[in-house]
């Protein structure tokens, strides 16, 4: 019986693929299988990041969200249909492995940071051998674009998901000297009005695609009325101790 192959976690980075690191570059150009997310009828973001970057030949997976956006995240059959989903992808992630195949998981962002990996991993990681290459999260990528640091000092550095309740954000929001909000989207005037609510309002960014083609910076309070799309971070930067 042939070992098993190695199931790697890749970690792109933000978006630009020169902000890849040399480790995954390298594992990219040795691919004989690569699988990665993404919604159906779309390319996937994860894989445009590698465009031109896999070798000839490469056998590639992609595994198709059986839903996005079109449920609520706290309908009971949003978490059932992805649950099904994340089993059916271990499945024939584990049938690879077992076959004697390494498989490079392509990772938005760094694999450990809130990424679809992760429920893989948890799903894989006591049977079959998993690597996770870490990376330059998205969040990084987007408060270097602004050209400012994101924390001094003492700062405390809250993170938050634009899905959380207003009043949960607002709380966060005014505890916190520097913030990052992510998964922005459709929750963007929810975002709006809980930074209102905290007085940060006039100190947020809105970063767009950040270090990708297409990328935008600007206040929020410029961006009134702005459809925001999926690849979008909300920041407040901390102004803490310096000497």
């Amino acid at each position: 019986m042939s070992p098993r192959g190695t199931l790697y976690g890749l970690g792109l980075g933000p978006g630009d693929p020169d902000l890849m690191t040399v480790r995954a570059h390298r594992l990219l150009q040795r691919a004989t299988h690569v699988a990665y997310f993404r919604k159906a009828g779309r390319p996937g973001q994860a894989r445009r990041i590698v465009d031109g970057l896999l070798p000839e030949g490469v056998a590639e997976h992609a595994m198709e969200y059986p839903v996005t956006t079109e449920i609520p995240v706290d309908d009971p059959a949003y978490n059932q249909q992805l649950s099904a989903f994340y089993a059916e992808c271990a499945a024939q992630l584990r049938a690879l492995s077992d076959a004697g195949h390494d498989v490079v998981v392509l990772c938005e962002g760094d694999p450990f940071f809130y990424g679809s990996f992760m429920h893989l991993y948890t799903r894989l990681v006591q049977t079959h051998p998993v690597q996770v290459v870490p990376a330059i999260t998205g969040m990084s990528g987007a408060w270097t674009a602004t050209g400012q640091p994101i924390t001094w000092g003492d700062d405390v550095l809250t993170v938050l998901m634009g899905t959380l309740p207003e009043a949960r954000l607002a709380r966060h929001m005014a505890d916190s000297e520097a913030l990052v909000v992510m998964k922005i989207g459709r929750h963007i005037d929810k975002v709006r009005r809980a930074l209102t609510a905290a007085g940060r309002l006039q100190d947020a960014w809105l970063v767009e695609f950040a270090t990708m083609p297409g990328q935008k910076v600007m206040r929020l309070a410029e961006a009134d009325g702005r459809v925001t799309p999926y690849f979008s971070i909300v920041l407040v930067h901390g102004q803490g101790r310096r000497p």
